[in-house]
């Protein structure tokens, strides 16, 4: 808390990040500075222009600590849960940035990507892009989020199970069969086969399928006979392609180098992880 009233919005940043705080929204800066709201606007775009000061979306501020002066804003682990309380949502941390989390990437991520119930556009944040996908029903997924520690505070990522059945919902997002394929081996080993099968009951069962195919193939195949179980105590599980037939693809899509009888999977080529 404030204890007493900063002369500028400059000295208003270097109180809150010594409090350790990097976000802000504008009314709350315009309470404390007690100027009117063209007055803020104006000495906030002063800052902004200086690279100190990082706008995300409207009405709510981050502060650019030095450090971070050349990236144009701090990483998004450390104001992502900020604003999404300003933006009133649910949401949590997954796909690519959650495996990262969980270590299973053997690239660089540079699209930061958060799963919510709203459509909402990315952001440009710095050297990096805030990516906002699209899941209705969040209230069915909450057991598989977690709260992960940050440089400011917590934010929320999906666990293991849930990241990886993600993965193969948002197959496009995570840059393919073969990316996910890649994720799967590391990811594979953090997986615990009853949670797992819990947390597919939410999802459609084609991409259960298609990842218990994915675990077997890559070694993970002793955390799947739950999975196995729960999607099997149906009969007559349709067949699924291992990835999504594209509208253009048609009758002249090859024919499958694999059908596996133990997914109910049909593969037209074999995935390819990378070393």
């Amino acid at each position: 808390m404030l204890l007493a009233r900063p002369k500028t919005l400059l000295n208003y940043l270097t109180i809150l990040q010594s409090e350790g705080r990097i976000s802000f929204t504008r009314s709350e800066a315009i309470a404390a500075l007690g100027l009117t709201e063209a007055a803020f606007l104006k000495a906030a775009a002063r800052l902004q222009k200086r690279k100190l000061l990082f706008n995300p979306r409207q009405g709510f501020y981050v502060t650019v600590p030095a450090q971070f002066l050349s990236w144009e804003a701090p990483p998004p682990s450390w104001y992502v849960d900020a604003l999404m309380r300003h933006e009133g949502r649910p949401y949590y941390v997954g796909l690519l940035k959650a495996a990262e989390l969980h270590g299973a990437t053997h690239h660089g991520v540079m699209e930061f990507q958060v799963v919510t119930d709203r459509q909402l556009p990315r952001i440009r944040a710095g050297r990096s892009w805030i990516s906002f996908h699209f899941r209705k029903d969040m209230k069915a997924v909450l057991d598989g989020v977690i709260d992960r520690k940050t440089e400011t505070g917590s934010m929320k990522v999906s666990s293991p199970e849930l990241t990886a059945l993600d993965l193969l919902r948002y197959v496009h997002a995570a840059g393919g069969i073969d990316a996910v394929a890649t994720l799967v081996v590391d990811l594979g080993r953090k997986i615990d086969g009853a949670r797992l099968a819990a947390m597919a009951a939410r999802f459609d069962r084609a991409c259960a399928q298609r990842l218990g195919y994915l675990l077997d193939r890559f070694g993970h195949s002793d955390r799947t006979q739950a999975l196995h179980d729960q999607l099997f105590s149906t009969p007559r599980l349709p067949w699924v392609a291992l990835e999504p037939v594209t509208r253009d693809a048609g009758a002249a899509a090859p024919n499958p180098v694999e059908r596996n009888e133990r997914w109910r999977v049909s593969v037209r080529r074999h995935p390819e992880a990378d070393e």
